[in-house]
């Protein structure tokens, strides 16, 4: 059991390392392409931190491990918000973090809520319905994909609009101040201050995205195996293990992403990388359900139904806090953040009861 359990934290470092290193890649080739930080956040590193989750459940699916695979991409997405509104918790800066960006990523947190509640119906009604798999893919996960993709095209479509919207303003400010000033145009066309194109300066980080990739393909299916046997090593069950301590690994990236973004001040990198990594986790259903031998939502426990709901509450109550503008802050006391984390936390016990 000790070696058991040594073994899985020890693959669990490694995955969250080559994870770490993944996001800080993405963000740097980002920076140095110009590439603004909401679409950043809510795409690209929500793209590279959630790896880790496609790589351990596509191996968990093909042992047989459904409900395991399951309970991590829910179980991620509640851990990824109970990160939120820790750090928000937190910050001693006087300010909310949570409502610190506002509207701006109301949008991709609807999203997020929208592809949960179609895989809360998939779980709820698997088995009820009539079959449809086109290629292999159930009639629910085409529709997490289809709905992302549409949900992906209006957040493009909304930066575009704040991005020249932006713009306007900046250069309307500079007419009247009448002033030349540069500093907007050094901080986003590139960071490369070198003089080195682009392309060229995004070799190494792009390389090293590439080795971390891999790290995490190679560990991440042993990292499902060993997850499984302390499962049924410790009577706890596959569900509620997926959700808990599979979740807590495969998280980790998205942590340190998230802290190190605050740290730089980029809210806004923060919170984009914990609602896209929200919907990329249900649109990873979708691979899953290619890989599962038949269908996939009928194989995993109905108790999943309940991670999903509580990962919808805890986000409605994240895009409240962002929404309301009250200025004045209790210490240690934000009432947003405190709801996000009882609700994950009930979460967490009612699986815990019903598994």
């Amino acid at each position: 059991m000790v070696t058991l359990v040594a073994t899985f934290f020890g693959l669990a470092a490694v995955v969250a390392t080559a994870g770490t290193i993944l996001a800080r890649s993405a963000d740097r080739i980002a920076a140095v392409t110009g590439l603004g930080r909401l679409l950043v956040g809510s795409i690209l590193l929500a793209g590279a931190t959630s790896l880790p989750e496609l790589s351990v459940d596509v191996a968990a699916v093909r042992a047989g491990m459904a409900d395991l695979a399951a309970g991590d991409l829910l179980g991620s997405s509640l851990m990824n918000l109970l990160v939120l509104a820790g750090i928000d918790l937190a910050q001693r800066s006087g300010h909310r973090m949570l409502s610190r960006e506002a509207a701006s990523h109301a949008l991709s947190a609807t999203l997020s809520i929208a592809l949960t509640g179609l895989a809360a119906l998939a779980v709820l009604s698997a088995g009820r319905l009539p079959a449809f798999a086109p290629l292999g893919i159930g009639g629910w996960s085409w529709a997490i994909l289809i709905a992302w993709l549409f949900g992906a095209r209006m957040l493009f479509i909304d930066q575009r609009i704040s991005v020249r919207a932006a713009a306007k303003a900046e250069a309307e400010a500079r007419q009247r101040a009448a002033v030349g000033s540069e500093g907007a145009e050094r901080e986003h066309a590139t960071e490369a201050a070198d003089g080195r194109p682009p392309l060229v300066a995004a070799l190494r980080p792009g390389l090293l995205f590439a080795a971390a990739a891999i790290v995490l393909l190679v560990a991440g299916p042993h990292l499902a195996a060993t997850a499984d046997q302390l499962a049924a090593a410790t009577g706890l069950g596959r569900t509620f293990v997926g959700t808990t301590l599979v979740a807590v690994t495969t998280s980790l990236p998205e942590l340190v992403a998230a802290i190190a973004a605050v740290r730089m001040g980029a809210f806004d990198l923060a919170i984009g990388n914990t609602f896209g990594s929200n919907a990329l986790n249900m649109v990873l259903f979708v691979p899953l359900d290619a890989c599962h031998d038949g269908p996939l939502f009928a194989a995993v426990s109905p108790a999943h139904a309940v991670t999903a709901v509580a990962v919808i509450v805890a986000t409605a109550v994240a895009v409240l806090g962002q929404l309301y503008h009250e200025e004045r802050r209790i210490p240690i006391f934000d009432p947003d953040a405190v709801l996000v984390l009882l609700v994950v936390l009930g979460a967490l016990l009612m699986v815990y009861r019903l598994s």
